[in-house]
């Protein structure tokens, strides 16, 4: 394949003729870039795979324009209906069960009998969809296992060459993936995400359910989000030989945030885990809080720190 070829957002229409050809395109969303294909085309998804090396076991996320076209897919219960209205457009990925009309390559859903989709909430990752007038199956447009993109650099950085191309609308504003909830039979966080389960939890004005088992979602991997380096939490100090991911006032080689905001530390994380792994160093990382969307960035943290050879934690991503 030949240089991947990076477009601007008023070729959003060429993105989209890519995506309806078969092609892979990556575009930016609040939360990461995904990596997108027609999720209607068995070859298309193929080369997501082939692309991340990721594993088929794995499933992938559907991205769609709005709640109508959700519904096209996935069954919706009332419980579903309340939390898409509430949180969509947005960083919140639900697991349904799949319509057996939806048209849905298999090999999205690795197979099951549900589908994860959400409506993403950024313009161009919207305008894209609309322009493609299909669903897209969208991974984060990362080697599988390594540090999420949220820039159009990052994606290039991993998979130029590639994938035909990606839309390059700058920074993603959260940086940090969906919470992934899965609602069949109750209410459950597979994945916690920009939606803080706290949100949820209000919302449906009762405790979330937690998952184990086998991999039934995206992101459950138990080594994901992997930088080169290996990664040491809940460090006070680093050691000599370390660069030093800070949250809160200190010194530190990258900080989170100084001003210890979760949300900025969530939208810096993957950003600076790139630029630590350029060092080539170990590297420690200082405590963060266990609320909020700290819960979420501590998800990402422990994936990360994890052995290459971890086995899954539990059936998606």
């Amino acid at each position: 394949m030949p240089q991947t070829l990076r477009l601007l957002p008023d070729e959003t229409d060429r993105a989209a003729e890519i995506l309806r050809g078969g092609g892979l395109v990556a575009f930016p969303t609040e939360t990461v870039y995904g990596l997108g294909a027609d999720a209607t085309n068995d070859r298309a998804v193929a080369e997501i795979f082939a692309a991340k090396n990721r594993p088929t076991f794995n499933p992938l996320i559907v991205h769609v324009s709005d709640l109508v076209a959700a519904r096209e897919l996935a069954g919706f219960n009332a419980t579903a209906l309340a939390l898409a209205n509430a949180f969509w457009p947005g960083p919140l990925t639900l697991v349904l069960p799949l319509k057996p009309e939806s048209g849905i390559a298999p090999l999205v859903t690795a197979g099951l009998n549900t589908i994860a989709i959400r409506v993403p909430n950024h313009p161009l990752a919207q305008n894209l969809l609309a322009a493609t007038r299909r669903p897209v199956a969208a991974p984060s447009a990362n080697r599988s296992g390594r540090i999420s993109p949220t820039s159009a650099e990052h994606v290039l950085a991993g998979l130029n060459g590639r994938i035909a191309a990606v839309l390059d609308g700058g920074p993603c504003p959260i940086g940090l993936e969906s919470t992934i909830l899965g609602l069949t039979p109750q209410p459950t966080l597979l994945r916690p995400g920009g939606v803080p389960a706290e949100k949820i939890e209000a919302l449906l004005n009762h405790p979330l359910a937690t998952h184990k088992g086998a991999i039934n979602a995206p992101g459950q991997l138990a080594s994901h989000y992997a930088p080169n380096a290996p990664i040491r939490l809940n460090a006070q100090n680093p050691k000599p030989n370390e660069s030093y991911l800070g949250f809160g006032p200190g010194p530190a080689t990258l900080n989170l945030s100084k001003s210890s905001d979760l949300t900025e530390a969530a939208a810096n994380l993957f950003g600076h885990l790139h630029a630590l792994d350029a060092l080539q160093k170990p590297i420690a990382v200082a405590p963060i809080p266990q609320s909020g969307l700290g819960r979420a960035i501590n998800d990402r943290l422990t994936r990360a720190a994890a052995p290459k050879n971890a086995s899954p934690a539990s059936s998606w991503s």
